[in-house]
């Protein structure tokens, strides 16, 4: 049996090819949010977490980012993202938001409304509620995308 040598340059060199490959191939998000809500900063920390690159923008005026990018009011919540043509609002799951980008559905995005209790930046005390996330489309139709909580 013969084995190869291979210098450190190269296994480097192979290294960070792959770091690169996976880093470029990760979306951009770029994420809307009040500079007084600490839960949209652990949101951050979730999708950057579950490989997300974020670009972070700090609003005292996200009523009109809602309404620049078609939230619904009746689906608002307290971020706003916006990733490869698709809008996120609130605490949507990083996976969700994956499912999305991979299946590629004729929506406008996603959201969960309110601030669901065990959602992803939304794990104080403990509890966790049950919640949907929506689907919705520019004339502010929705349908359940998904559903999470106990059991789920």
């Amino acid at each position: 049996m013969k084995i190869a040598k291979i210098s450190v340059l190269t296994l480097a060199t192979m290294f960070s090819g792959l770091l690169f490959a996976e880093e470029s191939s990760q979306p951009e998000m770029t994420v809307y949010r009040s500079p007084t809500c600490g839960c949209c900063g652990k949101w951050l920390e979730h999708a950057e977490n579950s490989g997300f690159k974020i670009k972070d923008v700090i609003s005292s005026d996200m009523d009109q980012i809602k309404a620049r990018y078609g939230v619904p009011e009746k689906l608002a919540s307290c971020h706003t993202v916006v990733v490869d043509g698709y809008v996120i609002e609130g605490h949507v799951p990083a996976a969700d938001v994956q499912k999305l980008l991979k299946e590629k559905p004729a929506v406008a995005g996603l959201a969960a409304p309110g601030m669901p209790m065990g959602s992803p930046g939304m794990e104080m005390g403990g509890r966790q509620d049950d919640y949907k996330v929506v689907s919705f489309d520019k004339d502010g139709h929705y349908a359940v995308y998904a559903e999470h909580g106990n059991g789920r």
